[in-house]
């Protein structure tokens, strides 16, 4: 009746459950023994006085009752051995067994029934997994190309030296929550950018208090390819005169730039006025506006100034407009060419040449708030 366990069931649960049973099977004897004694009309006597205890208790308990794993076997046993000598179990359920209903007793047999041929399967017939190496290169071959169906990802294999069936490649994805080519090809903002970005340009302003409490704004701007800082100027006045000069400044050092400019990114801010969007559409540069009180359309410059603003201007007390000039153009001159920046794999904006030979050597920035560390070329 209690089966074999299951090879995976633990084996204090196991012995808990066998303790349990044998308490069981000692209390049911010691009952038996108890009423072996007594007349007929005393164990009829009692039994009646049982049954009503059970109606009492059945109406008092609002929870489900919940039997534990040996009493459920030793009620089925008794159930079985009952059937066997009246054949009538349904109604001695209905009669007898309150709290328990007969639907429940046959689903416990069940159960026990279940865990008596409860075996290990092991799975025979069937094609071979393919090897773990050859499962990840599939799911990266159709990771990096949207566009590339089953065939294709069949013949770059070929050609790396693996004979793999379309069927496999397709069980593969699908294992992977890959949708196929169509769905998966679809062109996404970050791909289109990504494209583009080292033909754009994003600006914007912040400001700074100085020690007498004057607000001076900075205007910058920034190649979203290269990550590289242009610091435009410094003023406490940024009217459309001002701007207009810095951008065209600006413009006389992207002329002879190659790729050439394309897009320049800025928010609406009225400092942004239209004699500074007309230097640029004369250069050839369409101008992009982002969304009202959208800072993150324009991320790249955001993260610039949380930058400045973390690495340096929170740790200097800037005195004036003429401080705080000199201070950014040395900050990002570090910036452009020695500090590494994880969006372009932890290079430098300005490209720099990679000495592994030599002396170390210590370049103090701003004082010695950062540090530059380099290699001294013989």
């Amino acid at each position: 009746m209690l089966g074999t366990m299951s090879p995976n069931a633990p084996i204090a649960d196991g012995r808990t459950m066998l303790f349990h049973c044998l308490l069981c099977v000692v209390s049911l004897v010691l009952d038996v023994l108890s009423t072996a004694g007594l007349a007929t009309q005393q164990k009829d006597l009692e039994i009646a006085l049982l049954r009503q205890q059970l109606r009492v208790l059945e109406r008092r308990v609002q929870a489900q009752v919940r039997c534990t794993r040996p009493e459920k076997v030793m009620l089925v046993a008794l159930v079985n051995r009952f059937n066997q000598k009246h054949k009538a179990i349904q109604d001695y359920l209905r009669s007898c067994v309150l709290l328990i209903k007969p639907e429940t007793v046959l689903k416990w047999h069940r159960e026990l029934v279940r865990r008596k041929w409860t075996f290990q399967r092991v799975a025979t017939g069937g094609r071979p997994r393919i090897d773990g190496e050859l499962e990840t290169l599939i799911v990266r071959l159709a990771s990096e190309n949207g566009r590339m169906g089953y065939g294709k990802i069949q013949g770059e294999l070929l050609k790396l030296g693996y004979q793999v069936d379309e069927t496999t490649i397709r069980n593969v994805l699908r294992r992977h929550r890959i949708p196929p080519a169509p769905q998966r090809g679809k062109s996404s903002w970050r791909t289109f950018l990504k494209h583009y970005q080292q033909q754009i340009l994003a600006c914007d302003f912040f400001t700074v208090e100085t020690a007498t409490l004057q607000t001076v704004y900075v205007l910058f701007f920034i190649e979203l390819g290269s990550r590289r800082v242009h610091l435009a100027g410094c003023t406490p006045t940024p009217n459309s005169a001002w701007v207009t000069q810095q951008a065209r400044q600006f413009t006389w050092t992207l002329a002879e730039r190659t790729p050439p400019m394309r897009f320049l990114i800025h928010d609406r801010d009225t400092k942004f006025s239209r004699t500074f969007d007309t230097v640029f559409q004369g250069q050839g540069i369409e101008i992009i506006r982002t969304p009202f009180r959208s800072p993150k359309a324009n991320a790249f410059a955001e993260r610039w100034v949380r930058s400045v603003r973390a690495e340096c201007l929170d740790h200097l007390l800037i005195l004036n407009q003429r401080h705080l000039r000199r201070v950014l153009t040395e900050y990002i001159d570090y910036y452009n060419a020695s500090r590494p920046h994880q969006g372009i794999a932890q290079h430098t904006p300005i490209p720099s040449l990679q000495v592994r030979e030599g002396p170390l050597q210590r370049r103090d920035v701003l004082g010695g708030i950062l540090h530059d560390y380099y290699r001294k070329v013989a």
